[in-house]
């Protein structure tokens, strides 16, 4: 005979479901006021956040001088102009060489674009010169038809530049006074905080630090790899400016998907206007080789490691963070997923119930024997 349904218990259930339901919306609703908050202080956290990865870098060595009595303005002072003398460094081995080789460049672009004209004139396409004028000429009215769109996009370029260099300035400022008042940040904090908060938010904020200083160098070190197995490949294979595309390589590591996909293409670029098609296509090889082992093999795991998350996290992660805010949230994805777990964990520690460990119950003393008389 099948039971009937207690109409009690029935009731309540549905009180607890519609109780967690509420509850469910209310964080939701306050998760989309936070992240409404965020996007209208963007341009303000973006700096922000900029300064906080490029200080993980940067503070081992002012620590450094701090232990050995170097004032916290000297030390910081240093590191910085240190800082942007690497930078400078590095946009200048990056720019020489290819300044010095343009004019090389330039004439063998040419004749790849020859080259391509020729091949395509050939089996199995046969595309003649007048096909090839043709389509020129549609591009061209094409553009002259879309000028006022070209002018538009040209000052929304020219404004991202501006906004670019003003967003590294304030970053730059921004890592100098972290440096020189980082280590103050969690005693103030905790004197400004009321109650359980000045014990709480100091001890994640300082987890939240080390969990970003493991991402950022765990970012520098695959970026290392890519920069190590690429240059090594062109210089295999005799690609120029094998320097020059290891350290563009090493650079872009820090912009998901795109950085890669921009080295990848101009180091596939120089191979096919200086080596040909036969040595282009040994490069791109290389380079998906390298990159599909980057993503798939190198990043999780160190990522994993460093950040305590498992390699899945880590790809999913990047995964919506690149389908909800492009670049810039495939370059958050990870960290931000990071910090998520040591709140996470910290809440967890909170909220359990300590683990009573169970006494063993005492063995009875042993009956001393009597004395002999």
């Amino acid at each position: 005979m099948p039971q009937a349904l207690s109409s009690a218990k029935t009731r309540a259930a549905l009180r607890t479901s519609a109780r967690v339901s509420l509850q469910m919306l209310l964080v939701l609703l306050m998760t989309a006021v936070a992240l409404w908050l965020l996007g209208w202080m963007w341009s303000v956290i973006w700096p922000l956040v900029v300064a906080l990865l490029i200080t993980t870098l940067t503070w081992p060595p002012v620590r450094y001088l701090r232990m050995y009595g170097w004032p916290a303005a000297l030390a910081a002072s240093l590191v910085t102009v240190v800082f942007l003398l690497v930078a400078a460094g590095i946009v200048v081995l990056i720019v020489v060489p290819v300044a010095a080789q343009s004019g090389e460049l330039a004439d063998k672009v040419v004749d790849g674009i020859q080259q391509l004209r020729s091949w395509a004139a050939g089996p199995p396409l046969r595309i003649g010169d007048d096909q090839v004028t043709s389509a020129f000429d549609a591009a061209v009215a094409r553009i002259q038809g879309s000028v006022g769109s070209i002018v538009s996009a040209t000052v929304t370029g020219v404004g991202t530049v501006v906004n670019g260099l003003v967003t590294t300035v304030l970053a730059l400022f921004l890592m100098f006074f972290f440096l020189k008042d980082g280590a103050r940040f969690l005693p103030w904090l905790e004197r400004q905080l009321p109650g359980r908060l000045a014990t709480d938010v100091p001890i994640v904020a300082a987890r939240a630090w080390d969990t970003l200083g493991a991402f950022v160098r765990s970012q520098a070190f695959v970026g290392l790899l890519d920069a190590v197995f690429i240059g090594l490949g062109l210089w295999i294979v005799g690609v120029p400016l094998v320097l020059p595309l290891a350290v563009l390589t090493f650079v872009s590591a820090f912009v998901p998907i795109v950085g890669a996909l921009f080295a990848g293409f101009i180091a596939v670029l120089i191979a096919l206007v200086t080596n040909g098609w036969t040595d282009a296509l040994i490069v791109l090889a290389i380079i998906v080789v390298v990159q599909q082992l980057e993503g798939n093999v190198f990043q999780p795991i160190v990522q994993s490691r460093g950040l305590g998350l498992h390699a899945a996290v880590v790809l999913l992660a990047v995964t919506l963070g690149g389908s909800l805010a492009g670049i810039v949230g495939s370059l958050l994805a990870v960290p931000v997923a990071a910090l998520v777990a040591v709140l996470w964990n910290y809440l967890r520690e909170q909220l359990s119930d300590p683990v009573e460990t169970a006494r063993a119950p005492e063995e009875p003393e042993p009956e001393s024997a009597p004395e002999p008389a």
